[in-house]
């Protein structure tokens, strides 16, 4: 795939489904809400110094691309400890949530006084969210899709809360790419543990929604994950 972006669209239903079928076996590794919680629990404390910069690329192209987009109110589902905060639009409003009391701690931390009354941070499940329906020109969902207990239900509660026609922004990191795949087969037996499920079919968890998807990039090393642009019709 190279660094090159690429264009889904012409992908047909038929064969993504078909695809989705033959590698849901391969992330159906369950996880509960209380092991999530429990693994971010331990990443609080050093959640940036070992994710900070290894996953910076895929922030910091999600925020660019929402720059562009220029959405007058931003949903940053997995909030964590706020790293991306500061690189969204100025002129935004933005509302991020999260399930780490610990993590969201940290993300106070990050908001500045004079930015508190136009960024608000919640604990909150993001697969049962407490907004209205269409509340959101543009949700972001760095590193977050395959954290979540149940994928389609988070899939469903980001597309009620975000507006039609609105963005959806996806960074995740996806199976099968060549230089991980030994990698994603040696963690699986620890995803419940690690808190994140390392085998996620792109396919089977984005494709096969009847949704616009505008683009897939490849970013951070060695395209260990894709940033995905998503028009919510």
């Amino acid at each position: 795939m190279g660094n090159s972006q690429q264009d889904v669209t012409p992908i047909s239903k038929k064969a993504s489904l078909e695809r989705s079928r033959i590698s849901e076996s391969s992330d159906s590794t369950l996880l509960s809400r209380a092991q999530v919680e429990r693994s971010y629990r331990r990443y609080a404390p050093v959640y940036d110094l070992l994710f900070g910069a290894s996953l910076g690329p895929g922030r910091v192209a999600m925020t660019r691309l929402v720059q562009t987009l220029a959405p007058k109110h931003i949903l940053e589902v997995g909030v964590g400890t706020g790293l991306t905060l500061s690189q969204y639009p100025a002129t935004s409003r933005i509302t991020g949530i999260d399930v780490s009391q610990e993590m969201l701690a940290s993300a106070r931390q990050r908001v500045p006084p004079e930015d508190a009354k136009r960024i608000d941070l919640h604990a909150m499940d993001a697969e049962s969210m407490d907004f209205a329906d269409g509340a959101f020109d543009c949700v972001t969902l760095p590193y977050v899709l395959s954290v979540t207990p149940n994928p389609d239900r988070l899939v469903r509660e980001v597309r009620r809360v975000c507006r039609p026609g609105g963005h959806i922004l996806i960074v995740n990191h996806f199976s099968g790419q060549a230089p991980w795949r030994l990698l994603e087969s040696i963690a699986r037996p620890l995803s419940s543990w690690l808190g994140f499920r390392s085998e996620f079919s792109l396919e089977r968890h984005v494709l096969s929604h009847d949704w616009s998807v505008l683009s897939v990039t490849p970013t951070n090393l060695l395209a260990l994950s894709r940033l995905i642009h998503i028009k919510n019709d």
